[in-house]
């Protein structure tokens, strides 16, 4: 099956798509990549979804102009996609959508609202579309995040102790260690204060710290970084999930007063990069891993990266690409695999990775021309996945 995955991240910064073919081979999922692009969004509407996130308020008719919107940016990346990386030859598309808001309540995640109309979609491709893929797995107790660790604890599972590392507005990690259960859960902070910080101090001229230029100019601030590790989130045992809903530029603002200082900018982006890199590497030292395979836009913030490799110390640090998978488009190639797991009628949450009572079948399905109906499966769902580069047999 030809699947079309698609997401749009925390940091609002475009929409990636990523084309994959996918079948089963005794009991082994085979995926090959054949493609991935990044569509930005239009300046007016990415300002119009920033100005609703959390902790700002908005209407109904904010919030249903915004569905009709992305949906339309989402079909113009699905059909662009389709026509660039699939040859016309699409079968489906998994569409993530864009998170509005991540309602999680005394540590449990309540609901999810991911907005981008999935019939736009499939009346611009002619294609069913599987979305709002996070609600059933909040329906069965689950946090509905990361459903990323799908893919993680397929591809990386059975060896010696592992941390997938997904650096997007929010890091999150999934650790997989033999034949223990999986564990994911997001860490804290990557993009989103970095990003909101830099747009606000530079009023919209610089968007992000291009390769985290500024923050190796810049000192982290001791005192605002041990007040900023003092949240209570980073104690907090997995499952867990979070998102601008905590970790808000407002907030931010508001630690920055409390704890006395007034960083310049250069020094403050250092603060968060440093951040960023001791709450991934302490998620990581708590579980015993031995090695971090990284992947996400955070990637290309070199800064972030050497902060990284310095606090995880011996712990190895290597990226998704050496297994196959572009850095930048794991999450969309991630949403492709469900897209397929679930149209093939087999459950795609990780129970231990998401806190759930039981694997999910995930999604709603949005019927195209040529409808898709997953069938009943007795055969237990495949746990095993081969990256196989496109051209091989």
């Amino acid at each position: 099956m030809r699947v079309i995955g698609l997401i749009s991240g925390t940091s609002v910064d475009a929409i990636e798509a990523a084309v994959a073919d996918l079948h089963t081979d005794r009991g082994v999922v085979v995926l090959r990549p054949l493609g991935h692009l990044s569509v930005a969004y239009d300046p007016a509407l990415r300002q119009a979804i920033l100005a609703t996130l959390p902790p700002a308020s908005c209407s109904m008719e904010q919030v249903a102009r915004l569905d009709t919107e992305i949906g339309i940016a989402f079909a113009e990346a699905a059909a662009r996609a389709n026509l660039e990386l699939a040859g016309g030859r699409a079968e489906l598309v998994a569409s993530h959508g864009q998170t509005a808001f991540h309602w999680v309540e005394a540590g449990r995640s309540r609901g999810t609202l991911q907005l981008g109309q999935p019939a736009w979609i499939a009346e611009r491709t002619g294609l069913s579309v599987v979305s709002d893929l996070r609600a059933r797995d909040i329906a069965a107790g689950g946090q509905g995040a990361p459903l990323v660790s799908l893919l993680d604890s397929m591809l990386l599972g059975g060896g010696p102790p592992r941390a997938a590392l997904n650096l997007g507005g929010i890091a999150n990690i999934t650790v997989v260690a033999g034949e223990r259960p999986p564990v994911a859960f997001d860490t804290g902070p990557a993009n989103a204060l970095l990003d909101a910080w830099i747009q606000a101090s530079t009023g919209g001229a610089e968007a992000i710290d291009l390769d985290g230029w500024r923050a190796a100019q810049g000192t982290a601030d001791q005192v605002l970084l041990e007040h900023l590790l003092a949240d209570t989130y980073y104690r907090r045992p997995p499952p867990k999930s979070t998102g601008r809903e905590l970790f808000s530029l407002a907030r931010l603002r508001t630690a920055v007063a409390e704890a006395g200082v007034e960083p310049a900018l250069d020094d403050m982006l250092a603060t968060l990069t440093a951040l960023t890199a001791r709450t991934v590497a302490d998620a990581c030292r708590r579980f015993d891993v031995e090695e971090v395979v990284a992947a996400g836009g955070g990637t290309r913030n070199r800064t972030l990266m050497a902060r990284l490799r310095e606090e995880l110390g011996p712990i190895g640090l290597r990226s998704i690409d050496e297994f196959g998978i572009p850095a930048l488009a794991k999450e969309a190639y991630a949403f492709a695999l469900i897209g397929f797991m679930t149209a093939s009628g087999w459950p795609a949450t990780i129970p231990s990775a998401t806190g759930a009572r039981h694997p999910s079948l995930l999604g709603s399905i949005t019927p195209g021309a040529n409808p898709v109906t997953p069938p009943a499966r007795t055969r237990p769902a495949p746990s095993r996945l081969v990256i196989r580069p496109a051209g091989l047999s």
